[in-house]
């Protein structure tokens, strides 16, 4: 089965002024889901350079022999990379999918256009806000800004009004499916890469509740009108912290069947299954949480057993399940059109050229592998207690939402360049290699990384050979090894980011526009 709409249904109530015809899939596509998405897409980018600049900037201070950065501006940059990586830059093109997966995919008007302008303005200005705390010192307290640490009031109320800029989203998108239902845009059920993006915008809901659980008594304590427990606020603030990331695994999982539609034909196995694991993501996945909290005295071993065994494995197997089913799904593709012959004939006669379809390669299998074996066993309460608070943590996550969500994001950008944007990709020589070196820069980053933690290298300290202090510190001499084969991969990762923002932009605004059939005007 597809993974979108089974052929266009004529537009509903907007009448048919208010779509254009995509040339290319044949979708109506409502003028103010194109406006939507092209809005959200650019505030990603700008979210993804301004995180990318204080990415480089950290990677040359915990680089050893580099140690570029004075304490204070470690810390603010390792701020700014945390916010602008893993909260703005994921979840405004996050939004983006939100609405091509409604409106566009479904060929259906948004719900509610105006409420959509006026939240995403929204996110903007708690963007903002955010941006100003962290760049003037304000708030050097971290992504996790865990309570007693205190920044400005600014801060915190920047993050609530992006929240609930979110929230509203969300509500638009469950909103715009019921539109699409009522005035029957589409044929069947809700195409596979909306069930996921619906997967994803209930767990946001989950995620952006307990933010605001939290955060506004945090804004409130910043001003010095109440009293905050760190205990408590851990255990709610991952509730956020952590499921956002889970949000970003669902969106991603359908970016991977919406990319391999569109890469190489790639088909469906079985539809049900794929549904019902993104099912269990929303059952499950949120419990992967409390493995933030298992060197925590203040939860018990019960609750820290059952939090991360075997419910949380039952995401685990959804995972699994995508993980085989998407590349089964692109291999019955090629071989429906002809690429028959021996066993991997089908994968070596695939695009390889095609930005988008490498991007989705790279994706699934460092995710998979190297983001996903390290998930599982640092989600166990013994090993964890090990790896906890060293570069071990980080060197799993940038396999995950870096190497794996975001790559993911950035090979779907060359499609959207010019099914939404309708400009012709820039530099296509640069945006061929590109997914090629951001993804060898970052297995090599990640992998070092998690090498250098495995020899209890802390994750968050500015100077890792704790210069001045009254103790004696010395790691194993293949520390040093490790960090510079961190800081040769993340430079080559950076460099693979550099060219995916200026293809991306170059595109878009200057890019050479396409005319009606696709082809440039």
């Amino acid at each position: 089965m597809s993974t979108v709409a089974g052929g266009a249904a004529p537009p509903g109530r907007a009448g048919v002024a208010a779509f254009r015809k995509c040339p290319v899939t044949g979708l109506n596509v409502h003028r103010h889901a194109d406006g939507l998405i092209k809005a959200n897409a650019v505030a990603a980018t700008v979210a993804l350079l301004v995180g990318g600049i204080a990415a480089v900037l950290v990677l040359l201070t915990r680089w050893q022999a580099v140690h570029l950065l004075s304490a204070p501006w470690f810390y603010r940059m390792l701020t700014i990379h945390g916010m602008n990586m893993l909260i703005f830059f994921i979840l405004f093109f996050e939004m983006a999918i939100l609405y091509f997966a409604s409106a566009a995919l479904l060929n259906s008007r948004v719900a509610a256009p105006r409420l959509g302008w006026a939240s995403f303005w929204l996110m903007v200005v708690g963007a903002l806000l955010v941006e100003w705390t962290m760049w003037t010192g304000k708030a050097d307290v971290l992504f996790t800004s865990y309570v007693p640490l205190k920044a400005s009031p600014w801060y915190y109320l920047g993050i609530i009004l992006f929240a609930v800029g979110a929230l509203v989203v969300v509500g638009i998108f469950f909103a715009t499916l019921v539109v699409a239902r009522r005035e029957r845009t589409y044929r069947g059920s809700i195409p596979l890469v909306t069930f996921g993006a619906l997967t994803a915008a209930i767990i946001a809901v989950i995620t952006l509740a307990h933010g605001a659980a939290i955060y506004i008594p945090t804004f409130l304590w910043s001003l010095g009108l109440m009293n905050v427990d760190p205990q408590v606020y851990r255990l709610v603030w991952w509730g956020l912290g952590h499921s956002s990331q889970q949000i970003n695994v669902s969106a991603m999982v359908a970016v991977w069947y919406l990319l391999g539609g569109l890469t190489i034909g790639a088909v469906v196995l079985n539809e049900k299954i794929s549904r019902t694991a993104f099912v269990l993501y929303v059952l499950f996945i949120s419990m992967a949480s409390a493995h933030h909290l298992l060197v925590d005295p203040g939860m018990g071993p019960s609750w820290k057993v059952w939090n991360t065994s075997y419910a949380m494995y039952l995401a685990v197997l959804a995972s699994m399940i995508h993980g085989f089913t998407v590349p089964a799904g692109m291999e019955v593709g090629q071989r429906l059109r002809g690429y028959t012959k021996g066993v991997f004939d089908w994968l070596r006669r695939a695009p390889w050229g095609d930005p988008g379809f490498s991007a989705l390669i790279f994706s699934i299998v460092i995710f998979g592998f190297v983001g996903g074996i390290t998930g599982v066993t640092f989600g166990t309460e013994q090993i964890n207690i090990i790896a906890h608070n060293t570069l071990r943590i980080p060197g799993h996550f940038h396999a995950t939402v870096v190497a794996g969500t975001a790559l993911a994001f950035m090979g779907l950008t060359y499609y959207v360049i010019p099914l939404i944007f309708r400009k012709q990709v820039a530099f296509w020589p640069l945006a061929k290699i590109q997914p090629y070196l951001f993804a060898a820069g970052m297995l090599v980053f990640s992998m070092a990384m998690t090498f250098a933690g495995t020899f209890a290298v802390p994750r968050r300290h500015w100077d890792i050979t704790f210069t001045n202090a009254p103790f004696d510190m010395q790691f194993h001499p293949a520390v040093d090894l490790m960090t510079g084969i961190m800081g040769v991969g993340g430079l080559v990762a950076a460099v693979g980011g550099a060219i995916y923002i200026l293809v991306t932009v170059w595109s878009v605004f200057f890019g050479r526009p396409l005319d009606e059939r696709g082809g440039v005007a």
